[in-house]
């Protein structure tokens, strides 16, 4: 037993497999232009795979019970054995301990696969639990032949069935309840109860319950299978919410006045059988087939329905090799689009769909005749044995062949369901659907489902074009157009071009119809195939194709919004301009603000649209160039009405106030029209333009030349101001006014020869000109550089003292009062002499007092046994020290200054070292004069060192207040110190 589920191939398979591949792949041969090719790597594997369970029993096999991976079977006359299909190798074996000549009628299994029921021939029924050896007794059972069992698959556990029906072979449902557990000390007893809740009847007689199924709908509503040799009885009830625990009476009893609705066929053999198809674990079944008499009864379930649970039902008749007296159906069980026919030497699959055998396995003699067939509704597997074997049937991608039969019944949302993973099955049945629709004159629908295919694309297009179908026609391509990948170019062009010519005929066919409506549906169907994005580069790379078409059909206003969303606004704008729509022009223009547009268009439309054009410019502001605009507005400016030339001030305005352009090209064109057409805003914009070279940004020498030619003189004065020739600035203001004339003169500031050169032109002028003394008696008031020495040489010899009196002793007065000042300043510039005398003095006989406890503030070492320096603030310094602290303060002079001090020093030192030596007598006197000058040269030096050095405290001086933004740490030394404190 240690190998008893161990799977083999039985050698049948092979053949079966080769058989059933054969015959399938003769009905899977496709469309002939199809451009898929249906080649299989290796063979596809059976639907029904066969395989025998190495397993000899070791006595006869009686009958077999499977449910939820439990496997039940009776052997011989009193053996139960047991089989857990996850542990297969751990049989367990049961003794039913029945000492008289009872056999096993039949054995049923809960879908729990908890518990088994073993009906006996002896009309007693027997209990075994999973968990248990036992084998108990159900006493309130005895006395009736059980047939069938309905178990309850909502309520069911391990330990109890919950309320259960029982069907006998007197027609007669029992409602039970067996539960596990042990009972109370009175009732030890596994069966909680046993009632009886109707009967069936067929003729007017007892007939015995074949099937018992309980299912149930929505709302709490249940729904009652019950089958005999010929009929079908339903019974729909309602259980109060809460009182399923309580069974099924209430269902039975609300059918009591009426007879339960029942189906029923003319032919008995004596037996029944109904089986149900569950898609998933834990839901309702959906399909039944029920084996009767007359055929195989198969349908759907609807639980909605009020009535009845069947619908959409069918009857398979049985095949003439089916005879009803020799070779009786024995068992029946339902897949998802097949039911299998037990016979007694072979297996039937009928396909649900069209009634046709698509498999049929037979079973050798040696292994017996077959006598039961059971499905497994947890693990889905079928099972079949006979006395001495057991086999096993794998389903295996049942619906794989499905989309077959639905396509040849013109289904072909489903057969397109079942074949979305294959693609060339999906083209079969596109292709398939569309030649349906095609021939039924649904040829948009035809069209789409062509689009979809592999097939020829020429034979396709010339069917529409054949059946005049232009619509369906333009469909078709779309759909083409949008299946082609990027890449097929070719494809897209001619795709493209071809349904641009489709749409333009279409159009061209609906105007001359007059149909308004689909026309304007149609337009923009066409606008949007222009625009879309996804074809966007086929067109404008083929975009003088499509204008071509476009032109050809007279379809201008399509031609228009072609070329804006081929942003090719040149077009649009010269089509506009040629049909003087130049406003629709500059709209176009400010909308996509393309600057070379423009530049371009610009002269055209500001001849015609001048103050539109301005507005566009303006709204443009800086991405527009002004100098690039120029042209245009001189052409129009020079020749042009004043509206042009109005709104050419106003945009150079707009630049030079507004956009700060600073252009000199713009400045000189603004000071031209200024000066041409607008002279009172000339003087004002030289005015505002600057008063130095520096500041202005047109050209001084053309815009003097301007203003000359034009006889601005008083414009001319300011530009010679700006050009600071100031000379010719007063020469031309004296011909204007005088005043203009003494503002010119007061601009040379630091330069006071001039400016008195030009006040004595002024008053040359004034005398000699004007002659009007007054005045220049005025201009000695206006300038303090003239005095009246200066003018009299211009007045004439007639002149009297009297007119001078007073600009005389005007000025006698101010020399007086200027010796006084003088006088005034040199008796303060004595005092102070003398007081920088007696500070000095008093410097020199001041003193400090240094203990001897003093250090030096730098190294803080003993003062004096060094050279030390004493500042009047208290610190004191080692004359090294000192040095060291001061020179990184100094400025690169004073560093080389201070060097050079130092080397002289030495030599000082060095010199008077070697005097020290003996000389020669008549050497004497040179020796004691150079010892001299010598002695004097290095007090001078040291003085020179003091001065640099110890001019100010290092610690209280400027020194340390200009070095108060200097960091502690050199920075270029700064990563070599961090790294040390690492």
């Amino acid at each position: 037993m240690a190998s008893i589920l161990d799977e083999y191939e039985d050698s049948q398979n092979i053949r079966q497999s080769a058989q059933q591949h054969s015959r399938l792949s003769s009905t899977n041969i496709g469309i002939t232009h199809s451009g898929f090719v249906n080649a299989r790597l290796e063979e596809e594997k059976p639907i029904f795979n066969k395989q025998r369970i190495d397993f000899t029993p070791p006595e006869k096999i009686n009958h077999l019970a499977v449910c939820n991976n439990q496997l039940c079977m009776s052997l011989g006359k009193d053996t139960l054995l047991r089989i857990d299909l996850a542990k297969p190798d751990q049989p367990n074996q049961t003794e039913l301990g029945r000492k008289d000549d009872s056999k096993v009628h039949r054995l049923f299994l809960d879908p729990t696969g908890s518990h088994l029921l073993i009906s006996l021939n002896t009309s007693e029924c027997l209990y075994l639990n999973r968990n248990t050896q036992k084998v108990r007794s159900l006493s309130r059972w005895r006395g009736h032949l059980i047939e069938s069992v309905g178990w309850n698959k909502l309520l069911g556990n391990e330990t109890s069935t919950g309320p259960i029906l029982v069907g006998t072979s007197q027609g007669i449902i029992f409602e039970a309840e067996i539960s596990a557990n042990e009972g109370s000390l009175f009732n030890t007893n596994p069966d909680q109860y046993f009632r009886q809740v109707h009967s069936v009847e067929e003729d007017g007689k007892p007939a015995p319950v074949c099937c018992l199924e309980v299912e149930r709908g929505l709302e709490n509503k249940y729904f009652i299978i019950a089958t005999t040799r010929k009929r079908l009885f339903q019974f729909v009830g309602k259980v109060a919410e809460g009182s399923e625990q309580q069974g099924f009476s209430s269902i039975f009893n609300q059918n009591q006045d009426l007879l339960p609705s029942f189906q029923e066929f003319p032919v008995n053999m004596g037996h029944s059988e109904i089986t149900f198809y569950t898609p998933k674990l834990r839901t309702s079944p959906k399909a039944f087939a029920w084996m009767m008499g007359n055929g195989v009864l198969y349908g759907q379930l609807d639980y909605v329905r009020p009535d009845s649970l069947l619908s959409d039902v069918q009857v398979w008749e049985y095949t003439p090799d089916i005879d009803l007296n020799q070779n009786k159906p024995i068992s029946i069980v339902l897949t998802q689009f097949h039911f299998l026919l037990l016979l007694h030497d072979r297996v039937k699959a009928i396909c649900t769909l069209n009634g046709q055998v698509v498999y049929e396995d037979l079973f050798p003699d040696k292994f017996g005749s077959l006598k039961k067939m059971i499905k497994d509704p947890v693990g889905g597997l079928v099972w079949i044995y006979t006395e001495r074997a057991v086999f096993r049937y794998h389903i295996q991608r049942e619906s794989r062949d499905v989309w077959q039969m639905y396509m040849s019944m013109n289904k072909f949302d489903l057969a397109k369901e079942y074949c979305r993973d294959r693609p060339e099955c999906m083209d079969m049945v596109l292709a398939k659907e569309a030649e349906h629709c095609f021939q039924n004159k649904r040829y948009l629908e035809s069209a789409m489902c062509y689009a979809q295919t592999q097939n020829y694309f020429e034979e396709i297009a010339l069917k529409f074009i054949e059946a005049k179908q232009e619509e369906a026609l333009k469909e078709f391509l779309l759909k083409k157009l949008n299946n082609l990948k990027p890449s097929e170019r070719t494809q897209i062009t001619l795709l493209v071009t071809w349904l641009a010519e489709l749409y333009l005929n279409r159009l061209g066919q609906l105007e001359s119809d007059g149909n308004s409506v689909i026309f304007k549906e149609t337009r923009d169907e066409f606008r949007q195939f222009l625009g879309s994005s996804k074809h966007r580069d086929c067109l404008y790379n083929n975009r003088s194709t499509i204008y071509d078409l476009l032109a050809s059909h007279g379809n201008v206003d399509d031609m228009v919004y072609f070329s804006v969303v081929m942003q090719d606004y040149e077009r649009v704008i010269s089509h506009y301009c040629q049909h003087d729509e130049y406003s629709a022009a500059l709209d176009v223009l400010s909308k996509h603000c393309d600057e070379k547009l423009f530049y371009k268009f610009s002269p055209v439309l500001m001849q015609h649209i001048p103050k539109n054009v301005v507005d566009a410019w303006i709204q443009m502001g800086k991405r527009l160039d002004p100098k690039k605009l120029i042209p245009a507005l001189m052409n129009y400016s020079q020749m042009g009405s004043t509206q042009q030339i109005n709104e050419t001030i106003r945009y150079m305005e707009f630049c030079v106030y507004e956009l700060m352009v600073t252009e000199e090209a713009i400045h000189n064109y603004l000071l031209s029209l200024y000066a041409k057409y607008k002279p009172d805003s000339l003087l004002w914009y030289l005015e505002q333009a600057g008063t130095h070279a520096s500041e202005i940004h047109y050209d001084l020498k053309y815009a003097l030349r301007l203003c000359a030619e034009h006889g601005y003189r008083q414009a001319c004065v300011l530009v010679y101001r700006i050009m600071e020739l100031y000379e010719e600035a007063v020469d031309l203001a004296l011909e204007v006014d005088v005043d203009l004339a003494k503002s010119c003169a007061d601009l040379p500031e630091d330069d006071e020869e001039l400016r008195k050169k030009l006040w004595l032109k002024i008053a040359k002028h004034v005398v000699q000109k004007e002659e009007d003394v007054k005045k220049a008696m005025n201009c000695l008031s206006s300038c303090n550089l003239l005095k009246i020495e200066d003018i009299l040489p211009f007045f004439p010899d007639f002149v009297t003292i009297d007119h001078f009196k007073e600009a005389i002793c005007l000025s006698l007065e101010e020399y007086n009062q200027h010796i006084e000042e003088l006088k005034q300043e040199m008796e303060e510039a004595t005092e102070s002499a003398k007081r920088i005398r007696e500070d000095i003095q008093e410097m020199r006989n001041k003193y400090g007092v240094v203990d001897s406890q003093e250090k030096c503030a730098a190294c803080d070492f003993p003062l004096l046994n060094r050279p030390f320096y004493l500042f009047l603030c208290g610190h004191m310094f080692h004359n090294d020290c000192l040095l060291q602290e001061v020179t990184p303060h100094l400025s690169a002079f004073k560093q080389n200054r201070l060097e050079d001090l130092h080397k002289k020093l030495a030599a000082t030192t060095q010199s008077s070292k070697s005097r020290h030596r003996p000389a020669p007598k008549d050497e004497g006197d040179t020796s004691s004069l150079g010892k001299a000058t010598a002695g004097t040269s290095r007090e001078q030096i040291k003085s020179d060192i003091d001065d640099i050095v110890a001019s100010e405290c290092v610690y209280c001086g400027e020194l340390m207040i200009k070095s108060i933004d200097k960091p502690f740490i050199d920075p270029q030394k700064f990563e070599e110190e961090k790294s040390s404190w690492l």
